[in-house]
């Protein structure tokens, strides 16, 4: 009966099979994908042979969820469907080295349409544009002046598509003929939300969209909970616009917060409730105020010498086959 070790030639296709079967962000996964490689994981969970650093219970759990989730027929048809997109892995010269700092939570792949060479600029070339999707004109004037500016100094704007500040700073970095990357919560082949596929179309023809997830998935609750983890790491800065109290964008800057990376907010009217996060980041100390785009890059600049200091000679995985599907 085939199994998935089966279908691993090597490396990379291990990594796209886990990227199909497994569950993004799970640091049981991605500790054993460090520590043995993708091929021996997926020879592993074929297996019954007892697994580093688990208990007989966390090997059963974790086989029973692999399996479940690699149910062999779905697998042979969407490894079909992801011959269509290219597929990046920690081997790939594109490999943003900048996501290594995730360790255990790291993507596993990253699936990819458009200039992918856009992800070898070092992290603080980028600065991810977040905020509330329900926006006010003042967000949205403020997140069009920061992406602009930074467009025009050559920064990369990295943000999520999403209706209001981030799909602002995407549309003015691309009217700037800028860099941006949009960072999906379903597959590249799956433009969320609806009422943005023009714009991600034209983000994957000028910049890059990428995903954790495989061509074909929607998005969930949690798979926008796990993409924060993306936009904090790319960036050496997250710059939150405008936000709620219970804005998904303050999850991102947390994410940002937690990696050491820098997190800036735009202050707003006390009257509004837009402005209630970001207001609170900078009460609190947890961001610093940002009011254009020097103050972006002032701080980016200072702080690139301290990250070369805390990451030198950051390097990428190194794997037998570097080819791409």
């Amino acid at each position: 009966m085939p199994t998935l070790s089966a279908f691993v030639q090597d490396e990379r296709t291990a990594r796209i099979l886990l990227s199909l079967a497994g569950t993004s962000n799970d640091t049981v996964t991605g500790s054993l994908l460090a520590s043995v490689g993708g091929v021996e994981l997926i020879t592993l969970a074929d297996s019954d042979k007892p697994i580093p650093g688990m208990d007989t219970v966390e090997t059963a759990v974790w086989r029973d969820r692999m399996r479940v989730a690699g149910t062999l027929d779905r697998l042979v048809a969407r490894m079909a469907e992801a011959d269509r997109v290219r597929v990046l892995i920690p081997s790939d010269p594109e490999w943003p080295i900048a996501l290594n700092d995730l360790g255990a939570r790291a993507p596993y792949a990253l699936w990819a349409l458009g200039r992918t060479e856009l992800l070898t600029a070092p992290a603080s070339q980028l600065i991810t544009v977040t905020g509330a999707r329900a926006a006010t004109g003042y967000g949205v004037h403020v997140a069009e002046d920061l992406s602009s500016e930074l467009a025009r100094s050559g920064r990369t704007v990295v943000g999520g598509a999403a209706y209001g500040i981030e799909g602002s700073a995407h549309r003015s970095a691309l009217l700037e003929r800028g860099d941006t990357i949009a960072v999906l919560a379903a597959g590249v082949d799956r433009p969320y939300p609806a009422g943005h596929a023009d714009l991600i179309q034209s983000i994957s023809r000028q910049g890059l969209v990428i995903s954790e997830v495989p061509p074909g998935l929607v998005p969930t609750r949690q798979r926008f909970i796990d993409r924060a983890r993306i936009l904090a790491a790319l960036s050496e800065s997250t710059i939150v616009v405008e936000a709620g109290f219970r804005s998904g964008a303050l999850h991102t800057a947390r994410e940002a917060a937690l990696l050491g990376r820098d997190v800036g907010a735009v202050p707003g009217p006390v009257t509004s409730a837009a402005s209630a996060g970001t207001n609170s980041l900078l009460q609190s100390g947890d961001a610093r105020v940002v009011t254009n785009a020097s103050d972006i890059t002032r701080e980016c600049t200072a702080n690139a010498p301290k990250r070369n200091a805390i990451h030198p000679g950051a390097s990428r995985a190194v794997v037998p086959d570097s080819r791409v599907l």
